[in-house]
């Protein structure tokens, strides 16, 4: 996606290589079977026009200018005349995607017709929308256009939307609803339900969504955008720092978050929440609270840890060392000021026989201030010990599985009482794994929602990771941080005990959450949310519960309470999909809309290619 100015009405501009073309009346063709019209009348010639630029016929687009010197263009620069100068810039590029709406004409004469239209071009770097007009003249050839504008309206909501005749799971829990309409507003959701409850307003674009399924939006409850998905922003699990400077790296994460925004939103992900990293992760709550190009960013900044990891900046920290409890407070009382959501401590024994009650004081202590600050705890805690602690210091979400051994009573009592969400992140050690073994193992129907340079590094891996091995020292750093996610990686207990623990877990009635701990070496920024899913499916989980942990009950975990289902009211935070996901949920892969705040893409336009 990117921003494009449409210069002086045309909409044919642009700088990128060619990409998916589509527009809402075009959508509704590929989509849900709309008819073409005749251009026979200024509105067939008005979505001619349009569908030129759909086509990229500089032709066809060029026979409904009429060949005048008095051709006007106009936009935000001012008036241009002159069809010669017009024509010779048309064709030399056109926008990945234009979304035509709301097309209008208004006859002023016989001969003469006024129109207007809302529009939104995207490139691949960001997207526009605005309104465009035209002034139609009856000639001898046929309706040609003598006057035609284009004004960016970057801050309009979208228009309002119905989608009509899918099946709609609201992810409420209630039962599915046929045949539903949903009505989109501002951004937020002004009707969702039967036909007969939901009546199509007549100012709304109609798309008709029969044999689809509509669910809300996913949302990832742990993902860290101080890392880049590989090796590079983790280089304690293979140090290419020589190759990579860890400092460039950051750098380039904190100046273009947005190729991760664009993942997500291809994976269906319309919300996330960064469970640790760089201060600048704070200021993503701010850029993406209205986006309707990024997912909602929830972050907790920098990680609160037990231990004092070397992973860190000259200038800034995104782990701060619990010294003691005075340095705890203080790191606590800090965040509030900085704006962050949550406080997060990483809850890590060292490898020497750790000073157990030393450490579980500490926690505490960042659990009481937190509550007096007003800010919730959420612990990383794989050990079953040191998770039980963290529900007694007052942890409303466990970020990861327990994996060193079965979960017993005392922990499901303790979850109860706290109230908390847990977080499986069943799939984060399998590309620990892949680069412990050099090699890659890739989810390509995922691959698309991967940005090249991503794709690119992942696949390097088997090389790479050949070429040159982390010294020891980096091992050793490695395996303990492998190990705190899960004890013996090298067997496939730690997926059996994870999987049998989120079963236990669900059947004891804890809320359970979608999180994939994204950013990780091959843990890749929205992909990964498929087979994390899935995995959860195959540990006993129903498709509707898995359905579930990915929005209402994520939606809780993070503490947005207009997000996470389709219901009144909610942010218009949606999926339209081909195939129905209460049968398997791998279905959520078949993703044909991706609807963010009111505004709709199409899944090709979100991918990379």
């Amino acid at each position: 996606m990117g921003v494009y100015n449409a210069p002086f009405g045309s909409e044919n501009g642009g700088s990128n290589p060619p990409g998916p073309i589509v527009n809402r009346f075009v959508l509704a063709i590929l989509l849900f079977g709309a008819p073409l019209a005749a251009q026979q009348t200024p509105l067939d010639a008005f979505r001619g026009n349009i569908a030129a630029i759909h086509s990229r016929n500089r032709a066809a687009y060029l026979s409904h200018y009429l060949h005048t010197p008095a051709l006007a263009r106009v936009g935000p620069d001012g008036l241009l005349q002159g069809y010669d100068s017009f024509a010779a810039g048309v064709g030399r590029s056109w926008p990945d995607t234009l979304v035509a709406t709301h097309f209008s004409i208004v006859p002023l004469t016989p001969d003469v017709a006024y129109g207007a239209y809302r529009y939104r071009v995207v490139d691949s770097s960001g997207s526009v929308r605005g309104v465009s007009e035209r002034v139609f003249v009856r000639t001898p050839d046929g309706w040609k256009i003598v006057v035609t504008t284009a004004f960016p309206t970057p801050d309009a909501p979208p228009p309002p939307m119905a989608i009509v005749g899918a099946t709609l799971i609201d992810g409420s829990g209630a039962a599915p609803v046929r045949d539903a309409v949903v009505v989109t507003r501002n951004g937020r959701i002004a009707c969702a339900g039967p036909r007969s409850g939901c009546p199509v307003p007549a100012d709304a674009d109609t798309l008709r969504a029969g044999g689809k399924w509509i669910v809300p939006g996913l949302i990832d409850t742990h993902v860290h955008f101080s890392q880049t998905g590989w090796v590079d922003g983790r280089p304690d699990a293979l140090d290419l720092r020589a190759r990579y400077p860890y400092e460039t790296v950051e750098a380039e994460l904190h100046q273009r978050p947005e190729r991760f925004f664009r993942s997500y939103l291809c994976s269906g992900v319309t919300s996330v929440f960064d469970v640790g990293g760089y201060p600048w992760t704070l200021d993503l709550q701010t850029r993406t609270a209205r986006s309707t190009t990024a997912p909602r960013v929830v972050a907790a900044g920098p990680l609160l840890s037990t231990i004092d990891p070397w992973l860190n900046l000259p200038d800034q920290r995104q782990f701060i060392y619990m010294a003691d409890e005075a340095a705890v407070r203080q790191a606590v009382r800090a965040h509030k000021a900085w704006g962050a959501a949550a406080i997060k401590v990483w809850y890590i024994m060292p490898p020497q026989p750790p000073d157990t009650a030393r450490m579980s004081a500490l926690v505490h202590a960042a659990g009481d201030e937190a509550r007096k600050v007003g800010l919730p705890l959420i612990v990383h805690a794989t050990g079953l010990w040191e998770a039980k602690d963290a529900l007694r210091a007052g942890a409303r979400v466990l970020v990861h599985s327990v994996w060193s051994g079965p979960v017993d009573d005392e922990f499901l009592a303790l979850a109860r009482r706290a109230g908390a969400t847990y977080v499986p992140t069943l799939t984060v050690v399998d590309g620990y794994g892949q680069v412990t073994a050099r090699r890659f193992v890739p989810d390509r129907p995922a691959l698309v929602c991967v940005d090249r340079a991503t794709r690119a590094k992942a696949f390097a891996t088997d090389t790479v990771a050949l070429a040159q091995r982390a010294p020891l020292s980096l091992r050793q750093r490695l395996g303990r941080i492998v190990r705190s996610i899960a004890p013996d990686l090298g067997g496939g207990r730690r997926r059996d005990q994870g999987s049998l623990n989120l079963k236990r877990v669900f059947d004891a009635g804890i809320p359970v959450a979608l999180g994939t701990d994204a950013g990780n070496p091959l843990t890749l920024h929205g992909a990964s949310v498929f087979r994390e899913l899935e995995a959860m499916q195959a540990s006993g989980l129903a498709p509707r519960d898995v359905l579930l942990a990915a929005t209402r009950n994520a939606a809780r975990a993070l503490a947005l309470d207009s997000t996470g289902t389709v219901t009144t009211g909610a942010v218009a935070d949606l999926l339209v999909l081909d195939t129905d996901p209460l049968t398997d949920i791998r279905h959520l892969r078949d993703i044909a809309l991706v609807i963010h705040r009111g505004e709709a893409y199409t899944r090709h336009e979100l991918e990379y290619r």
